[in-house]
């Protein structure tokens, strides 16, 4: 049986706006039929929220790392922004790192249960809630009067490791007190004077750090220009031009003027240049036997840090390392160094598990974390990630941090079709420019 069906007749206010258009409202869906809106529809649309200020309200806003770095510019001097932000000489290896991450092609797989995303790993014989930790940085409360105190005890709140520089301006013994429960690392350059290097590694065991990491790509200082324009040393020198660059962040200076003195914590009050410092107490002249001294002198699990080549990797671990740390030093070191990013597949074969490998340097995102578990890494290293957020907003910037890449990794895992970090493998990323 055929039925015809009739066309509605439109309602005067479509035909008229047909008209009005030169065209005919017949056929047109009830949904597009112009009306007057009646105020009880526009209700539940015109909901104005309270506004926001204020620190807290400023790092709920940032959903990304870049947007803390553009909080933490604003709220501090050039001198210990560009400390954090800066690195050698054109700054051409910082670059190559964040594009490194860029370059690369996710390959997701579909249909798979991903409804609970599981971020621990194990790294040196523990478990890590998350698979990054909080690298070493010196300098940490000229950046922030927290410093390493908001860093430590982040990372403790976060179930992630916490590394102390031997240039940090808090002691061993006072990050450990901040942070009891949380889990410590202390990251080594040795010096000429091998007592003092001894000094130090005893007081890291006492303090119950479980890791030692020693840094080995800062046999002279690096060119990092943008320091040497803005004059910095440890204390902050107060000329006309850092005057003038704080008198818009009051809050900066009220924080340093009015908290303990900074110094070189565990140097016995060093005063004077990165440069200088780095020239007159750190050894040129180490070899590999001095890295057999020191696995013989700690006890605990030993990582060499600023590793840039395959066979180098392979001697650290022949020589007792139970990890590495594929880390340009930021770029802050040799510029047009290698990017730790392209040497991971590499390593990873090449070493086939005897030890772990861990990987700094460009890190911005979660997805940029993800990658590199991906290609073999099994943890990471932030520096300044954490940094920005220390600038941007103290301890709860820090929070804020690690917030941000949680939530990052988790999304990406998820979308990846990955629930574990276990579950990552080379297959889910393509490097599309090597």
């Amino acid at each position: 049986m055929t039925q015809t069906i009739q066309p509605t007749t439109p309602m005067s206010g479509a035909s008229g706006d047909a008209s009005a258009h030169g065209g005919t409202a017949v056929g047109r869906p009830p949904a597009l039929r112009r009306r007057v809106p009646k105020i009880a529809d526009l209700a539940p649309l015109m909901q104005f929220k309270k506004p926001e200020f204020g620190q807290a309200a400023r790092l709920r806003r940032a959903s990304t790392i870049w947007e803390l770095r553009d909080i933490a510019k604003r709220r501090t001097p050039q001198a210990p922004f560009d400390y954090t932000d800066g690195a050698a000489e054109a700054e051409i290896t910082l670059r190559r790192a964040r594009e490194a991450f860029q370059d690369i092609e996710f390959r997701p797989g579909i249909l798979r249960d991903v409804s609970s995303i599981d971020l621990r790993t194990d790294i040196l014989g523990k478990e890590s809630r998350l698979p990054f930790g909080i690298a070493p940085t010196g300098f940490t409360r000229m950046m922030q009067s927290e410093g390493e105190y908001a860093g430590s005890q982040a990372a403790e709140a976060a179930g992630i490791p916490y590394t102390l520089s031997t240039m940090g301006t808090a002691s061993i013994e006072d990050v450990a007190a901040a942070a009891p429960n949380g889990r410590n690392w202390f990251q080594l350059y040795l010096w000429t004077d091998r007592e003092r290097s001894l000094e130090l590694i005893e007081r890291a065991a006492a303090a119950g750090n479980d890791t030692l990491m020693v840094t080995v790509d800062t046999a002279v200082a690096g060119a990092r220009l943008r320091d040497v324009r803005n004059g910095m040393t440890i204390p902050p020198a107060l000329t006309i031009k850092t005057v003038l660059d704080a008198s818009y962040r009051p809050a900066w200076w009220f924080n340093f003027l009015t908290h303990e003195p900074l110094t070189f914590a565990s140097l016995s009050r060093y005063t004077g240049t990165v440069a200088d410092l780095i020239n007159s107490m750190f050894d040129p002249t180490l070899t590999f036997d001095d890295l057999d001294w020191l696995r013989e002198t700690w006890k605990g699990k030993l990582v060499v840090k600023g590793i840039q080549t395959v066979d180098d990797a392979r001697k650290v671990v022949d020589h007792g390392a139970d990890g590495i740390v594929l880390s340009n030093h930021g770029g802050r070191q040799l510029d047009r160094a290698p990017i730790p990013f392209h040497l991971l597949p590499e390593v990873s074969a090449a070493l086939k598990g005897k030890a772990d490998i861990i990987l700094d340097t460009g890190i911005m995102g979660g997805a940029d974390i993800v990658a590199a578990l991906a290609l073999g890494a099994n943890f990471t290293l932030i520096g300044r990630a954490y940094l920005y957020g220390l600038m941007a907003g103290g301890r709860a910037g820090v929070d804020r941090t690690i917030g941000i890449l949680e939530k990052d990794m988790a999304r990406t895992m998820a979308l990846l079709g990955v629930s574990k970090v276990s579950e990552l493998t080379p297959d889910h990323v393509r490097l599309l420019s090597l």
